[in-house]
């Protein structure tokens, strides 16, 4: 899969896949977007004490830095699972120039399928798999543990309709904890009642500065 870096309006890069026509950020701003979405509305919105987090779409590594940093500043322990059919090389991420925290390669230099202590407040574990074939028991196999806040960050619903089928969505809310939340950048009137069909509260937030209008955050309650 081809895949091309482009920059963004915040300054900060992005990968563009030619084959979906599609980028891997917003083209408005890749940090600022996964900030807002991922960190201020899910991660610091969840109640756990010492939260249990799922991407879906691992990509860049982007979202689980930003998890780490946060972590870090506010000495609070996070275990981080994110699920990847189709790995990025550590090249490609570097590329994008992100970050220089040094512990940004080592997020995509940890090997896959072991839960690895990135820092005492930061323990990560990469899971190349097909979340379609995962279902509601393998994901709390894989952690141990129900999860408290899920990233859905999967491509858009158009360019990858199975993602965001009612099935997937009823597996993760089935593996999540009573009162996790799920965020996406997707506010589709669709995904939307997919979500409260499988028992999820939604509620629409205004999205990230110069942005999408509107994202999505479930609760299941």
């Amino acid at each position: 899969m081809q895949r091309i870096i482009e920059r963004t309006e915040d300054g900060s890069a992005t990968l563009f896949v030619p084959e979906l026509n599609e980028h891997y950020h917003s083209v408005k701003g890749a940090r600022t977007e996964s900030q807002h979405i991922f960190i201020d509305m899910g991660l610091k919105a969840a109640a756990a004490p010492e939260p249990h987090v799922l991407e879906i779409g691992f990509g860049t590594g982007l979202n689980a830095l930003l998890t780490l940093e946060t972590a870090e500043k506010e000495q609070r322990r996070v275990h981080y699972t994110g699920i990847e059919l189709y790995p990025l090389a550590w090249e490609e991420v570097d590329a994008l120039h992100y970050s220089d925290h040094p512990l940004f390669e080592a997020l995509h230099r940890t090997p896959w399928m072991e839960e690895v202590a990135i820092t005492p407040c930061f323990t990560l574990r990469k899971v190349q798999a097909d979340v379609q074939t995962i279902g509601a028991d393998g994901l709390l196999r894989m952690n141990g543990a129900p999860f408290d806040v899920v990233y859905f960050d999967a491509f858009a619903p158009e360019k990858q309709p199975e993602m965001w089928e009612e099935t997937i969505l009823r597996n993760l809310y089935t593996a999540m904890s009573a009162g996790g939340v799920l965020t996406t950048y997707c506010a589709k009137g669709a995904v939307r009642r997919r979500l409260q069909a499988v028992g999820f509260k939604v509620e629409r937030l205004p999205g990230p500065p110069g942005g999408k209008r509107e994202i999505l955050r479930a609760t299941k309650e």
